[in-house]
């Protein structure tokens, strides 16, 4: 798994999660103790009732986090938390419902159940409130100092701020090499000083890390002087490597080619490729074995609403560079570029069908690209392969847009996850970035994480 998810977010997530996961065990105890007494404990220890408490404790997570509730934004809002947490509990005492009845062994003491639930939504929103009291009483656990006020260093900030209780992290301000911007607002906060005045404010701030940007720093920043203070104990680090440990992203603008030569990952072992190209055949075999009879139905319900053939054929650039044809249920009307030519795609698209409109909400419309895995021209998990139209545009307008295709395109990805759907240039650069991201930090732990979390997506219906 990726540094950003191992240290720090993830970090605090996993820690949340496994303390629930107690607690809601916890919640099953005491359910036990109110029903039946001072033998609850036999509960527990006879006919594999602890197995059967940890099936429930799962269960409920499952629901948690289909409910969006380890989301870091919702997190902070205290409404929203209520009725989710309900929602969820709701959705985990019928899933317990249903599999108690298929499978009755499986029940965890006769009326044990029914307090478990109430128990449990009255744990998990307690424990809620109190890890969002402790996260900011114990506040920040990493201070930055940015140096310059370049649009790279605001965006940091900016997007920091967005996550500054879960991240830990806190911006103390920036420095600037001119005297006349001190005091100047930039964002929250503003330039709280100079270029010789980092060693006073990384003592009075107790900064951990001075963040600097190339741009910025070339013909610009006294580097004779950055030395001394690094000699001195000064911690320094680049923006574009601070971007991408907090963010999960890399950000290309004003990103020069020396971070990218000289910055960890890009490892492209012999191994690897044989594990994910494995993965990927695994995959995509099982999927279309299981998908199969939902795609015979989709066929019929395409031919049976619309005119024109069931499938879409569309050339793409893959890896390389190299032309492929994807494979998609058509989801649009026949002469829907007739007139126009390639057009990006749009929301309320007139050009897709009533059925296209479901279709593309389930990612239903794109089960036919396990065969483009099967053949080799996608993997199961990479940047999103684009046409060539659109390549030739987005190649000339946003730097190293080129690179995403180092590795196969994938049917899913981590921009997939991480980022609402677009179709302009403005949403490819943002893209881009975490396509970059996953590229850098390849390995099977992130596209197993990166499938897990599709699977959430297209559950959710989002981002289509």
């Amino acid at each position: 798994m990726t540094r950003l998810l191992r240290t720090r977010l993830g970090g605090r997530l996993f820690a949340l999660i496994a303390l629930e996961s107690i607690l809601i065990l916890g919640a099953v105890a005491l359910a036990a103790w109110l029903r039946v007494g001072a033998d609850w404990w036999l509960v527990l220890a006879v006919e594999g009732g602890f197995e059967k408490a940890l099936y429930v404790a799962f269960v409920c997570q499952v629901c948690l986090y289909y409910a969006d509730l380890y989301n870091t934004r919702i997190m902070n809002d205290r409404r929203e938390l209520f009725v989710r947490v309900v929602q969820a509990l709701g959705a985990t005492s019928f899933l317990l419902a249903a599999t108690y009845f298929w499978f009755p062994t499986l029940i965890i003491g006769r009326g044990v159940f029914l307090y478990a639930v109430f128990l449990a939504i009255a744990v998990v929103i307690g424990w809620r409130l109190v890890f969002d009291w402790l996260s900011s009483r114990f506040g920040p656990s990493e201070r930055l100092l940015l140096v310059g006020t370049s649009a790279g260093a605001v965006d940091l900030a900016k997007e920091l701020y967005e996550m500054r209780r879960q991240l830990g992290v806190e911006i103390v301000g920036f420095v600037d090499p001119d005297p006349s911007r001190v005091g100047n607002a930039v964002f929250n906060p503003g330039v709280i000083g100079t270029i010789d005045a980092i060693p006073r404010i990384v003592k009075e701030y107790q900064v951990d890390r001075v963040v600097v940007s190339l741009s910025d720093a070339r013909g610009k920043l006294p580097m004779d002087k950055l030395l001394e203070m690094k000699l001195d104990g000064v911690s320094f680090d680049h923006l574009a490597s601070v971007y991408e440990e907090y963010t999960g992203k890399i950000a290309v603008e004003n990103l020069r080619p020396s971070w990218l030569i000289f910055s960890a990952g890009f490892r492209k072992s012999a191994w690897l490729a044989a594990a994910k190209r494995v993965l990927d055949l695994v995959a995509a075999s099982i999927g279309i074995v299981v998908a199969a009879p939902v795609m015979l139905l989709v066929a019929a319900a395409i031919r049976l609403t619309s005119v024109g053939p069931v499938f879409y054929h569309q050339e793409r650039v893959g890896r390389h560079g190299r032309l492929f044809t994807v494979h998609k249920f058509r989801s649009m009307r026949v002469d829907a570029e007739a007139t126009t030519g390639a057009v990006w795609a749009s929301t309320d698209d007139p050009r897709i069908t009533p059925l296209g409109r479901v279709l593309r909400r389930t990612r239903l419309d794109e089960l036919p690209q396990l065969w483009n895995v099967l053949k080799g021209d996608m993997s199961f998990v990479g940047p999103r392969p684009e046409r060539p139209e659109f390549v030739h545009q987005l190649t000339q307008a946003i730097p190293f847009y080129g690179q995403r295709h180092v590795v196969r395109p994938g049917l899913t990805g981590w921009a997939q996850v991480r980022y609402t759907y677009g179709a302009s240039v403005e949403d490819a650069l943002m893209k881009l970035q975490y396509d970059l991201y996953y590229i850098k930090n390849l390995s099977l732990a992130l596209d197993l994480y990166i499938i897990f979390s599709t699977i959430k997506t297209v559950v959710l219906r989002r981002g289509a």
